[in-house]
């Protein structure tokens, strides 16, 4: 049977477009686990158990990246192999025991200094352990993938994935159980993992046991914790006013604002979605170093950022005028008193779509340890901010709370993007007299 997985997986006539196609439903249904579950939250068991199930899944992806730890693009790059799979694995190890911990963490002082019921600490812990199956069998993907079989990988997720999502709304309507819901979901998903990612990932390296030789351990570390740091800040700062209600107001608003947050959340996937394509072709122009290419590099910059102000605009529009009814239709609650927040959480959909891209920029041009003060900047402005907008205001304190960071992000992200520019446009200037 685990043979006959394995050639099923590996099944194809053209790797790009079967890697292409999987790699889109892949990141589809990913991107679709949290509105649908939280719809059908919502639908079956009332705004209480949406506000569990929001903050469990704010805090299981900021621990995901814990587990993570940023390594991902590293591995599937490192064709020469200067750390083996085995190091990987067990550096992967180590953080998602990492994962674990932090997770126990953060649910004890939940419970000792937020008031967390037994129910909210267990189901908070069960879908971060969700995220750290996803953390985890990543590392299997990343050596697929360095191997030219990324097919393999995104065929897996896209699979494994679509079951967790059936299974954990299935079950909630069954039994209207949030927490067993998440254990037996949980517990299904290690099973798909072993059978779908490590029995294919085993054709892929010599050995799957991990080694934890203190050289290789270090050097990953150290080349993982710029990505990572930046990734983890840019959830947190992401998921900042969530955090802030949470240890503010009560899970009933928490369900309320998880239900307007949405759309700026599809602004922030179709964003990832329009932007992760021009990765390749935007490095290959900045590899030239001419100041043909840099001019060009630079037009192309501009025009994404007009395209930018576009799709935030269209998102402002749909949400003033049919998005309330539509998000109280969806999720089964009255949100006709909120209307006012949603506009005002969608005046941040421009520069969390302007963040997303000028991150993705600083990646290209090797800005990358500038993400760390951009993005650590704001998570500190959010701690000092969180308790007078969000204790102080509520829900739209919350809410242009949201705002006033992801502007900040923008542009400062913005100004570290330029100074890259400018330095290259010298150097090149200087090359060519």
């Amino acid at each position: 049977m685990l043979k006959a997985i394995v050639r099923f997986l590996e099944k194809t006539n053209n790797i790009d477009r079967s890697t292409y196609i999987w790699n889109t439903v892949s990141a589809t249904v990913l991107a679709m686990q949290g509105p649908v579950i939280q719809a059908v939250v919502s639908r079956t068991n009332g705004a209480t158990d949406l506000g569990i199930f929001s903050i469990a899944f704010s805090i299981a992806t900021l621990m995901m990246y814990v587990g993570q730890y940023g390594i991902r693009r590293f591995q599937a790059s490192d064709v020469n192999e200067q750390f083996s799979f085995e190091e990987y694995h067990g550096m992967r190890i180590i953080t998602c025991i990492a994962l674990v911990i932090a997770s126990l963490a953060y649910c004890a002082y939940g419970r000792a200094f937020r008031g967390y019921s037994d129910i909210k600490f267990a189901v908070i812990f069960m879908v971060c352990m969700l995220k750290m199956i996803m953390a985890y069998s990543d590392v299997y993907h990343g050596n697929m993938q360095q191997k030219g079989r990324f097919d393999v990988a995104a065929k897996a997720t896209a699979i494994r994935y679509t079951a967790e999502l059936i299974l954990f709304c299935a079950m909630l309507v069954a039994t209207h159980d949030l927490l067993l819901s998440a254990v037996v979901t949980v517990s299904c998903s290690v099973v798909m993992m072993f059978m779908l990612s490590v029995n294919a990932g085993r054709h892929y390296c010599s050995s799957l046991k991990p080694s934890f030789r203190k050289p290789a351990i270090r050097g990953l570390m150290i080349e993982g914790f710029p990505l990572f740091v930046s990734m983890f800040l840019n959830t947190y700062v992401s998921n900042a006013p969530r955090y802030a209600i949470d240890a503010y107001l009560n899970d009933d608003i928490q369900a309320v604002f998880s239900c307007i947050f949405m759309p700026v959340f599809v602004v922030q996937v179709v964003a990832q979605f329009i932007f992760n394509p021009i990765i390749a072709s935007y490095a290959r122009m900045w590899l030239k170093r001419t100041m043909e290419s840099y001019n060009t590099f630079i037009k192309r910059i501009k025009k994404m950022c007009v395209a930018v102000l576009g799709l935030a605009l269209l998102g402002l529009l749909v949400a003033a005028t049919i998005g309330i009814p539509v998000l109280s239709a969806v999720f089964g609650l009255d949100l006709s008193d909120y209307k006012k927040e949603l506009c005002i959480i969608m005046l941040g959909g421009a520069p969390l779509a302007y963040s997303v891209y000028f991150s993705t920029v600083i990646a290209i041009i090797r800005a990358q340890k500038s993400l760390i003060f951009c993005y650590g900047g704001v998570s500190l402005m959010s701690l000092l901010l969180s308790r007078y907008f969000v204790q102080g205001h509520g829900i739209t304190g919350a809410s242009w709370m949201y705002v006033l960071l992801m502007s900040v992000l923008a542009v400062s992200l913005f100004i570290a993007m330029k100074l890259r520019l400018d330095q290259e446009r010298k150097a090149l200037q200087e090359q060519e007299l």
